[in-house]
């Protein structure tokens, strides 16, 4: 099959917190040619490629500027940040309402453009979203995915290791299902340093309970964002450090195993619902879903995911 990748052009719809915190971070990086960074106020778009272009002398080479809808035709990877916050009295399903209008809108000026770049939706729901998005674009289910729980996943890392007392870099595991409430870490694929975590655990003298250790790791998972933006209003750092790594699966074509938002088609037991399970993500988008043997507690959770989705997605009758 002829690789959809072109170039290694990355365009970031939306220059917000997010936006700007990923075209940061991934000029740092040095694995994309060209930034375009895109928004509906031209203007502050404008502010910010101007402040990020400011910062080339200690960049690796790389070309920032203000995107236009002409700029999808020739892009690696898309990446949709933009969507519209919560206004006073405005109820969730008009929310809902409004930003998977907006997926569409953008969807279809991708489209116009013949695009065959590889789109990666941040924008929350995302989900819901990421469904809108194949839904109406009619594009291959691989080539639109959604951020899903790979920051989840990281946290989850992050306070596993802090648990442990060990490197980050030795724990492995992922968070599945709904960027969201009903998300829950896949034990039965948790390691340390190769070990099984339950293996593991036992013989860490930092676990006093294990099993209630655990609950507490996987409920500050779920409640990370909550914390965050109750701290400081909104998360972007480390959703920008995400989008890199995704990124960077798609562009140098790394065969990452990440657990992105897709479209589910009978894996898992599961249809026409996204949501996070661990796939293979490489230069055309994904490659295929990794299919896991879960516990059957956690096989339950993954369809209780599944299900709080589709309520979602009947309210917007998608």
């Amino acid at each position: 099959m002829e690789s959809m990748i072109t170039s290694r052009k990355v365009v970031i719809i939306g220059a917000g917190a997010v936006g700007s915190s990923f075209a940061y971070a991934l000029a740092q990086r040095g694995i994309a040619d060209e930034i375009a960074l895109t928004d509906i106020n031209r203007e502050y778009a404008e502010g910010q490629v101007l402040d990020l272009a400011h910062g080339l002398p200690f960049y690796p080479n790389v070309q920032i500027k203000v995107g236009t809808a002409q700029d999808y035709a020739d892009a690696s990877v898309i990446v949709i940040t933009a969507g519209a916050k919560q206004a006073p009295g405005e109820s969730r399903l008009d929310l809902l309402q409004k930003n998977a209008a907006m997926i569409e809108g953008v969807m279809d000026e991708i489209t116009a453009q013949k695009s065959r770049a590889v789109i990666v939706i941040a924008t929350n729901p995302v989900d819901v979203l990421t469904y809108a998005a194949i839904r109406h674009s009619g594009w291959p289910k691989a080539r639109i995915i959604g951020s899903g729980t790979v920051l989840d996943s990281a946290r989850f890392h992050y306070l596993l290791s802090k648990h442990c007392d060990v490197d980050v870099s030795n724990v492995h595991g992922y968070i599945l299902g709904e960027h969201g409430d009903s998300e829950f870490p896949a034990w039965s694929m948790t390691h340390v340093g190769g070990i099984p975590i339950d293996d593991y655990c036992p013989q860490c003298a930092t676990c006093d309970d294990w099993m209630l250790d655990r609950e507490e790791i996987a409920r500050q998972v779920r409640e990370s964002a909550y914390h965050i933006i109750n701290y400081k209003g909104a998360t972007y750092y480390a959703i920008g450090m995400a989008l890199v790594r995704i990124t960077a699966a798609i562009l140098q074509d790394q065969n990452s195993v990440l657990t992105v938002s897709t479209l589910l088609q009978g894996e898992y037991g599961l249809q026409d619902v996204c949501l996070s399970v661990p796939v293979l993500l490489g230069k055309d988008g994904i490659k295929r879903v990794i299919e896991a043997k879960l516990r059957a507690e956690e096989q339950s959770l993954l369809e209780k995911s599944a299900d709080t989705l589709k309520r979602s997605l009947a309210e917007l009758a998608l």
